[in-house]
């Protein structure tokens, strides 16, 4: 806990590792441990962050985020929802890798039911390189949680000076220190110098999902399979017989797939999976009814999610036990605007 005062804002910091905790040679930023820096350490090497608010740091795990996993997330969702519960903190910061940062902060945003801020962030260099990145985003990461037009506007993702929705925002460079984009929307806000600026209005959909912070912290399977030409049904055929209780279809275009591999999710539906339409384009929707008839398939559409999202609430739903194919087409349109 650091010494400032109470009258300050009181932040909780959940650290899980990722390359903002790495550690690695100062002269560069490859050939790094992940998760080598503890989240206390982290908070040390920030100068001025305990002037920001009143810091209690948890380390939750310390992982790469290829290794992120449904443990972690619900460890992270009913901490997060215990400390606003006993209001221990006015808002949270998580600390992540990148690779998987968009996932995780979708999947708090399914499952939190609080106006409370919730802030995810992370660094695309190690924290002993010599220009990292990870000190002056975890800094932002505090003054945005911190700021009081923040509430309401559900978990965000800060990194480079910008704000993103977790809805929209997803990872496109795998090197590039601004490598997150709200590609379908833009940003919600930046974060300059002397203030936090966001661009509209806090406007927090209701979420269409069951409440799982009392869960046991496994997620239902859901598999997701990559589109492409001369696609066949073998790998649709596999998740059926494997046990699968849903089917993510990254398909090419607008959410399409050859006939074959069609058939095979027609097999699926009526093998009682949920089948979800998302495309592996990086930017547009997915609509009902345009090439593929998802009213005469059974199918339902991920709208603006991304395949990785679309899996996500899927997950989600069928843990709530919403399987009803209309009740999922519904929460997959809640904050799509």
């Amino acid at each position: 806990m650091s010494t400032a005062t109470h009258s300050r804002p009181r932040v909780l910091i959940l650290a899980t590792g990722g390359t903002i905790a790495g550690k690695a040679d100062a002269r560069s930023a490859i050939g790094y441990d992940a998760g080598g820096v503890s989240g206390q350490d982290l908070i040390a090497g920030v100068p001025g962050l305990d002037k920001l608010a009143t810091l209690h740091v948890e380390q939750i795990a310390n992982i790469g985020s290829q290794n992120m996993n449904d443990g972690v997330w619900f460890a992270l969702a009913k901490r997060i929802k215990a400390a606003f519960a006993a209001h221990e903190a006015d808002a949270v910061v998580v600390t992540h890798g990148t690779d998987t940062m968009e996932e995780t902060a979708f999947f708090l945003q399914t499952v939190l039911k609080s106006a409370s801020p919730v802030v995810v962030t992370g660094a695309m260099r190690p924290s002993t390189a010599i220009s990292a990145d990870g000190p002056a985003n975890l800094y932002e990461a505090v003054k945005v949680a911190v700021a009081p037009q923040a509430k309401g506007r559900g978990v965000m993702v800060v990194l480079n000076d910008t704000i993103h929705a977790a809805r929209w925002v997803t990872k496109v460079s795998t090197t590039d220190v601004q490598t997150f984009h709200s590609i379908n929307a833009g940003p919600i806000g930046y974060v300059d110098p002397a203030s936090v600026r966001f661009l509209t209005p806090a406007v927090q959909a209701e979420a269409a999902v069951p409440d799982l912070t009392h869960a046991e912290g496994k997620l239902p399977r859901v598999e997701i399979i990559y589109g492409h030409s001369n696609m066949d049904a073998r790998q649709v055929d596999h998740a059926i017989e494997d046990g699968a209780r849903g089917i993510v279809l990254a398909g090419i275009g607008d959410g399409n797939a050859s006939d074959e591999a069609l058939a095979g999710l027609d097999r699926a539906v009526a093998k009682g999976l949920l089948v979800v339409r998302a495309s592996r384009v990086g930017s547009g929707l997915v609509n009902r009814n345009v090439e593929v008839s998802d009213d005469t398939h059974g199918y339902v559409v991920s709208y603006d999610l991304n395949p990785q999202k679309a899996r996500i609430l899927l997950q989600v739903l069928i843990a709530g036990g919403v399987t009803d194919v209309h009740a999922v087409q519904a929460a997959f349109g809640q904050g799509l605007y």
